[in-house]
């Protein structure tokens, strides 16, 4: 007689129903499923069905009420949350309202965005906290830069902006225009 009880083995689907429940859209089996971001609830007739969630969505935590403040989708409180890439700033009425926004503001350079012409350059850090200086008025306009930009002329292609390089200790000016390519060593005006 065997010692293995078989039923623990058989009880497996019913517990991932219990815990995860039927599907919202179609009533399939939500299962765990993996992707290149790494393992999500999916429900188990994709392709027809394709909905899914996060598998940890307790790690977005809500650290602090913002008093006085509101959604400016839904006009519900907002909060200071916790999330994988760190504090941010949510609706209180998630998963409803999907608000969110940086708890860094832009800083601005005050060098206006050569490509809309409206906007400033603003520097902000992406997750890995590496600067960049993109427009302020993204998503409406996607010029970005990697090197902080100087409110000056290229000489070579009337670009409106130069770039500030440093390299081996001596800094230099350079047009980001790739076509261009223009470099020099003399540089005013630039924004750290």
């Amino acid at each position: 007689m065997s010692k293995i009880d078989h039923s623990l083995f058989s009880a497996h689907e019913h517990a991932s129903e219990q815990a995860f429940g039927p599907c919202p859209e179609c009533s399939g089996k939500l299962t765990i499923r993996r992707g290149k971001s790494g393992p999500f609830i999916g429900c188990s007739e994709y392709p027809k069905c394709d909905y899914s969630k996060p598998l940890h969505e307790h790690e977005n935590a809500d650290i602090k009420e913002i008093e006085g403040s509101s959604c400016p989708l839904c006009s519900s409180l907002l909060v200071i949350k916790k999330g994988r890439f760190g504090l941010f700033i949510g609706c209180s009425d998630f998963p409803t309202c999907h608000y969110i926004e940086s708890t860094k503001k832009a800083e601005d350079t005050h060098v206006d965005c050569p490509q809309c012409k409206k906007g400033h350059l603003a520097k902000r850090a992406n997750k890995f906290g590496k600067s960049f200086y993109s427009c302020s008025l993204y998503p409406k306009c996607k010029y970005v830069l990697n090197s902080p930009p100087i409110a000056q002329t290229c000489p070579e292609c009337q670009w409106p902006v130069m770039i500030k390089k440093t390299s081996a200790g001596k800094n230099t000016v350079q047009c980001p225009q790739k076509r261009c390519g223009y470099k020099s060593s003399d540089y005013k005006n630039t924004v750290e």
